[in-house]
């Protein structure tokens, strides 16, 4: 395994990184547990909050040096990738701002006896991070906000072909004054990766990523009997049943497929629609995903840069040729050039074929006909995934009907890129297990430990 940073604009190897040496891993796991032993357990909830709050301001003051290098590392256009910076800033304030409301202790009122008894929570020890490529700022701010204000120590696996992000990280926690050991970035192999896994000192592991790792990765924890949090992959509906604007539609049925160059595990990626809006519906979503334009990620107003390397552009160009071979319809799109891939729509994709449960980590929207509210529900949950979904309504009562009916953990009505630092983040079946974000993500690392006085 090399860690390296390869332009996928350009296919410029630009820097590469040596993996950490056994030694040194042991090392990291060692400064971790130390840094949980004296700093953690000598500091209060506020001073932990007040490190954090630096880290925010950080991230804000180095806004467009941490973008470039994102666009230089997985080919996000440079608008997002400040964007993603800045909102990792605003994950990082909030529980700078709530966190001892989160952490405050929780009473318990007794059924029988004298006395009283409370919920205190305090942390479990080092963590290990595993993350992922398509958002290197806003999912380690997810992961590390919550658990340092908590107490608990990180080590940070970032994926191979984000290493200058990782290091920049790991140098803005020390620049916010938090001690060696708080926050480690470790550039390790998959095998390395089961050694702290299995480690006695480690306490739990967290892992955005595909199915296959986060199965590989549960599998290693169970056998050590480590807590697991998993944010997988998804295949987000988007249910259009009615609506006062369709262009205002089509605008944010187009946002949630291209963003992040439609890599993101919860963008819309089916388009289920009803009849009598499925031609207008499909007649301007065509348009508007025509005219998206692909260009240079480091120029400013850039639509769509590439995919995030070649392995990413060669996966999805197979995908779609599948999906044609067996009986999808190319409505638009599918052209490839080097690691870009243009914005398509695939329709006509039938059941049992591979596209029907796939999840596209690209560009290509399928789109559906169906004829009512119940046909749109059956086909939003016939996927092996349930993280997101989307669902546009001019009915109240309808768009709170279906969004009970929906096997996901997460539903937006009638909004798109919406997420907040406040919104719990987390699916159901194969899209993982646990939370992140808002006071949930400050509810899994944590030993709830109840004390009872009489």
């Amino acid at each position: 395994m090399s860690y390296a940073v390869i332009n996928p604009a350009t296919g410029e190897t630009v820097k590469s990184f040596d993996t950490i040496t056994d030694e040194g891993l042991q090392a990291a796991i060692v400064k971790a547990t130390d840094a949980h032993r004296t700093w953690s357990k000598n500091t209060t909830v506020a001073e932990r909050a007040a490190l954090i709050r630096r880290v925010a301001e950080l991230h804000n003051e180095r806004a467009q040096a941490l973008g470039e290098i994102i666009v230089r590392e997985m080919g996000k256009p440079i608008e997002q990738a400040v964007g993603e910076v800045e909102f990792a800033a605003a994950i990082y304030e909030y529980y700078a701002d709530h966190a001892e409301s989160l952490l405050a202790d929780e009473k318990i009122d007794l059924l029988a006896g004298e006395g009283s008894a409370l919920i205190r929570r305090s942390s479990l020890g080092p963590l290990l991070g595993i993350m992922p490529w398509n958002f290197p700022f806003y999912q380690v701010a997810r992961f590390a906000g919550p658990n340092l204000i908590i107490g608990n120590t990180i080590l940070l696996k970032h994926a191979e072909q984000c290493p200058e992000s990782a290091a920049a990280m790991e140098q803005i926690f020390l620049d916010a004054g938090f001690p060696e050991g708080a926050y480690v970035n470790i550039y390790a192999s998959h095998d390395q990766i089961e050694q702290v896994i299995a480690d006695p000192r480690v306490q739990g592991v967290s892992l955005t990523g595909s199915e296959r790792a986060g199965a590989a990765v549960a599998e290693i924890a169970g056998r050590h009997l480590k807590k697991v949090v998993l944010e997988l992959g998804g295949s987000d509906p988007f249910i259009l049943l009615s609506t006062d604007d369709l262009d205002a539609t089509v605008e944010a049925a187009v946002f949630a497929r291209v963003d992040n160059n439609g890599q993101a595990c919860n963008a819309a990626k089916r388009f289920i629609v009803v009849e009598d809006l499925y031609e207008p519906f499909l007649e301007k979503f065509t348009a508007a995903m025509n005219a998206v334009e692909e260009g240079d990620p480091s120029k400013e107003g850039t639509a769509l840069g590439p995919l995030s390397s070649a392995k990413a552009a060669d996966g999805l160009a197979d995908q779609v040729a599948r999906a044609v071979e067996q009986g999808a319809t190319l409505h638009a799109g599918g052209a490839r050039n080097g690691n870009y891939y243009s914005a398509t729509i695939l329709t006509d994709v039938k059941p049992g074929s591979d596209a029907f449960h796939e999840e596209f980590f690209g560009p290509v929207a399928q789109v559906f006909k169906v004829a009512d509210e119940d046909a749109a529900i059956e086909l939003a949950n016939d996927t092996p995934f349930g993280l997101g979904s989307y669902v546009f309504t001019t009915d109240d009562e309808q768009a709170l009907r279906v969004a009970d009916r929906i096997e996901a953990g997460m539903v937006f009505v009638n909004v798109v890129g919406a997420d907040g630092a406040e919104l719990p983040f987390g699916g159901v079946k194969r899209s993982g297990s646990g939370r992140e974000l808002g006071r949930f993500g400050a509810d899994e690392f944590v030993n709830k430990k109840m004390i009872r006085i009489g």
